[in-house]
Formats: C-alpha cells, structure tokens, sequence
C-alpha cells in the first residue's frame, strides 16, 4: 500500500477525504478501524486517544494496524476529521 515516506506524506497532504485521490488513506483508516473491532475495542476510542497522545500502544498489531498508522501524520489527521465534521455536520453550515 505504501511504498516509501514521500509516498506516505503525499497520501495524507493530497487533499479531503472525499477526494478520489484519498483512497489509500481512507482504506488505511478503514482497515485500522476493522483491526480494532475485530479485537474487540471501541475503534472510536482508541484512535481518538493515538490521535491526541501518539502512543502506538492504543493500536492494536493485530494486521498491521499500528504499522499503518504510524505512516499517517497525525496533526494531519485530525485536520481532516474537523475539517470533515464541519463540512458534513448539519449545525455547522452557514445560514
């Protein structure tokens, strides 16, 4: 999925995450997700709580997971969560 750090980089500053050219970063948040559920954590928290403190510790190994999101930048990251939130949340859009 990832071939080097340039690669990694260019994945989470090419744009939003409804960009088609954001697929590799939305598949590599959809496969950290499903790792965390299938070993039974609440995906929500744990990586909400790597976001804020980078601990590698809140992702689980389990397929790769913890190797993918350390590809990712994670100030980045939550950029585009707010970014995401403020475009799609209802109470946010402008009268």
């Amino acid at each position: 999925m990832f071939r080097n750090n340039e690669q990694d980089t260019r994945i989470v500053r090419s744009g939003r995450f409804d960009d088609p050219d954001r697929s590799d970063f939305v598949e590599t948040l959809r496969r950290v997700y499903a790792a965390l559920e299938e070993r039974g954590y609440d995906p929500v928290q744990q990586l909400a709580h790597y976001l804020l403190t980078g601990e590698p510790a809140y992702i689980t190994a389990h397929r790769n997971a913890r190797a993918l999101t350390a590809r990712l930048e994670r100030d980045e990251v939550i950029e585009e969560i707010v970014r995401f939130y403020v475009k799609n949340h209802p109470s946010m859009r402008q009268s």
